[in-house]
């Protein structure tokens, strides 16, 4: 009998440690609409996670994507468990994080991409965000949350003064970046679109459209617009498959650095984009303004803000709180 016993034990521990190394079979991505989702495109058509994760010996894991139109339902779905990955915002990030402190632990994995939005409308009478008026209504990813909304909140404090960031809240209305430049194009209710590429510089080639607020100028500087995040929960599960991502995508970002062109011509493809040419997308590619990188920027910035405004209840003491361990050693503000 303690024979059979101790048989039984060790089969239970050989069970046990069995299970702890194995991995998820399955995983899924997301993203939203634009050239900054790029890297994730060339994951997608490269197969880089499913080669990554069969070097590092998890055989062959399915890897699934969809498109978001924003940040709210992809949040929803992240802390869900229905989706394992998102590409979000800084704003998102810093709202994940307060959300599943203590139980999913959501964070970020990396930065990826680093652009300006711009603040485009057709009414001629509006040259600053001063003189929008209740007439005027403003398409964003989603309202109050996505990257557009707080930095039109940011850039309302310093208007109006400290205590008016919800001023233009009430203009504001949840679009998909295709269908707010279809909406802006229209001549109907929406007037104004807070866009990503390529979707502004589409918007600039309509005589009447101009630009009357950059993210950049209210941030300070080149900002990361993009960042992949997961789970802690689902980090500390599946390691192997969590750092086959995590490789992947800086594979991605060094495949469009090495070559612009043909990443453009990926994105076309992808896309089915017929409005953008090919030279159109290389343009975007070669602003300087715009940068595939892994390194967080201006994420301190506005994790205070969100901070100061109540969004976030725990005040940060550096990027490093919304990122995990392996995004750390980058040079990162």
């Amino acid at each position: 009998m303690r024979m059979f016993r101790a048989v039984i034990v060790a089969a239970a521990f050989t069970a046990a440690a069995t299970g702890a190394q194995a991995e998820v079979g399955e995983i899924s991505l997301a993203r939203q609409f634009g050239v900054s989702f790029l890297p994730l495109m060339v994951m997608e058509h490269d197969r880089l996670v499913e080669k990554r994760a069969k070097t590092a010996g998890l055989g062959d894991v399915k890897v699934t994507w969809a498109n978001f139109a924003g940040p709210s339902v992809m949040n929803d779905a992240l802390i869900s468990g229905s989706l394992t990955f998102a590409s979000v915002g800084v704003p998102s990030v810093v709202t994940l994080v307060e959300r599943t402190r203590g139980n999913a632990d959501v964070k970020g994995i990396a930065a990826y991409c680093s652009y300006p939005l711009s603040l485009n409308t057709r009414n001629p009478n509006v040259k600053s965000i001063k003189d929008l008026t209740d007439k005027d209504r403003i398409a964003v990813p989603s309202v109050k949350v996505s990257t557009q909304a707080i930095v039109l909140q940011m850039a309302a404090e310093k208007a109006f003064g400290p205590g008016n960031h919800t001023r233009l809240d009430s203009l504001t209305v949840s679009l998909s970046h295709p269908d707010a430049m279809a909406a802006l194009l229209s001549g109907k209710e929406i007037n104004a679109h807070f866009a990503t590429s390529p979707f502004h510089e589409e918007e600039m080639k309509v005589p009447g459209i101009h630009t009357i607020l950059n993210s950049y100028d209210v941030l300070g500087g080149r900002a990361t617009a993009i960042v992949l995040v997961a789970s802690g929960k689902f980090r500390d599960a599946n390691p192997k498959t969590y750092a086959a991502v995590f490789q992947a995508l800086g594979e991605a970002i060094d495949t469009i650095n090495k070559d612009k062109r043909a990443a453009a011509q990926l994105y076309l493809d992808m896309t089915r984009d017929k409005r953008s040419s090919l030279e159109d997308i290389v343009k975007i590619l070669n602003d300087p303004q715009f940068v595939y990188t892994l390194t967080p920027e201006k994420v301190f910035v506005t994790a205070e803000f969100m901070h100061k405004i109540g969004m976030a209840k725990v005040k940060p003491a550096s990027w490093k709180d919304y990122f995990f361990p392996e995004a750390q050693g980058l040079p990162g503000n």
